[in-house]
């Protein structure tokens, strides 16, 4: 077998640290060599993870305790705000895949709208480049460190940007009705996402002024060469994984079916279904596949987009290692052609 990539985890006591994991552990040329997870340090990933328990792993310790230059690759999963410093440290041989917001939106003064305070790590923020496979695939071959989209993101981009690129939509009229699993709030515990609060209830929240917006604009913008201003609300589910997306769109419904599928009739990951047929979250639950249908509304000129992804994997730990496969010049698909799991 040829030579196996040591990878550290940082932060692996939360959700996208944990698939990560049960990811890697299948992985022929990637190797975990190092977890970290300040407030469990000393502990072992069995300890936070039961099913995670067959596994060779090392304990979990703190940042400053792992020793990077035995690291040819880290997948950073700290929360927002608390990556940039932390990546600054690191030695330049390293390549990141960073899985929090810090180094998506490419404008400063955007971020610190967005987030509340200035970013620290300005140097480091230019020359980082977007997640999205599908999209920069020859930019992250040759990055150092790549900014993992968001998961409501990616549901969103990977069906709008090639029907707005074709000119099959119009740009000023993008409506993203999405709803996520509650995994996707983290593991961290919190009021809301406790199973009294969430079962047999559903919910919209960070209504007009969600964090995401930003990254969608920025995106959006850049596929059409203008500005472009999504509207987008975001639900809370009361299921553990999955995001599915409904997208209303000004459009013929067979121009649009014919841009999904002219732009993903090669990528493995994606599969655009036939016309009229519609995905559900639980076609994906556990994959790093995406499932995009389209059907026609009633409304004349006007058509509906339904895109469904997993939130942990192809939202997050899964496209995460994608990028990663990229970065160290292996097949990109390398570890993730699992299944979904049914039912």
């Amino acid at each position: 077998m040829s030579e196996r990539f040591r990878v550290a985890i940082l932060g692996a006591s939360g959700y996208t640290g944990a698939e990560l994991v049960r990811l890697l552990a299948l992985h022929p040329r990637m190797r975990v060599t190092a977890l970290s997870a300040d407030r469990k340090a000393g502990q072992t990933l069995a300890e936070a993870f039961p099913h995670l328990a067959h596994l060779d792993l090392p304990v979990m310790t703190k940042i400053e305790d792992i020793d990077f230059s035995a690291v040819d690759m880290v997948f950073c999963c700290l929360p927002h705000a608390t990556t940039q410093e932390v990546l600054k440290g690191l030695p330049p041989q390293v390549k990141i895949v960073d899985l929090s917001a810090d180094f998506r939106l490419e404008d400063p003064a955007a971020y610190e709208e967005w987030y509340g305070h200035p970013h620290q790590a300005l140097e480091l923020q230019k020359e980082a480049v977007y997640g999205l496979p599908e999209f920069y695939r020859e930019k992250i071959r040759t990055a150092r460190l790549t900014a993992n989209t968001g998961c409501y993101v990616a549901t969103a981009l990977i069906p709008l940007v090639p029907i707005l690129k074709a000119g099959a939509a119009s740009p000023d009229d993008v409506i993203i009705d999405a709803k996520s699993g509650v995994s996707g709030a983290g593991r961290a515990l919190r009021e809301g996402s406790l199973f009294t609060e969430v079962s047999e209830g559903f919910a919209a929240y960070g209504v007009g002024k969600h964090r995401h917006m930003a990254e969608i604009d920025q995106e959006l913008s850049k596929a059409v060469g203008r500005k472009v201003v999504a509207s987008f609300t975001p639900h809370l589910l009361p299921q553990n994984r999955g995001i599915l997306a409904t997208i209303y769109l000004k459009g013929e419904a067979a121009a649009v079916h014919a841009a999904l599928k002219a732009a993903y009739k090669d990528e493995f990951f994606i599969h655009v279904l036939p016309m009229g047929q519609i995905p559900q979250t639980r076609h994906v639950r556990g994959s790093n596949f995406v499932k995009i249908g389209v059907a026609p509304d009633r409304l004349p000129g006007r058509c509906i987009v339904i895109s469904v992804l997993d939130n942990l994997v192809k939202g997050s730990s899964g496209q995460a290692l994608q990028n990663a496969n990229l970065m160290l010049g292996l097949p990109e698909s390398m570890g993730l052609e699992q299944a979904p799991l049914f039912p």
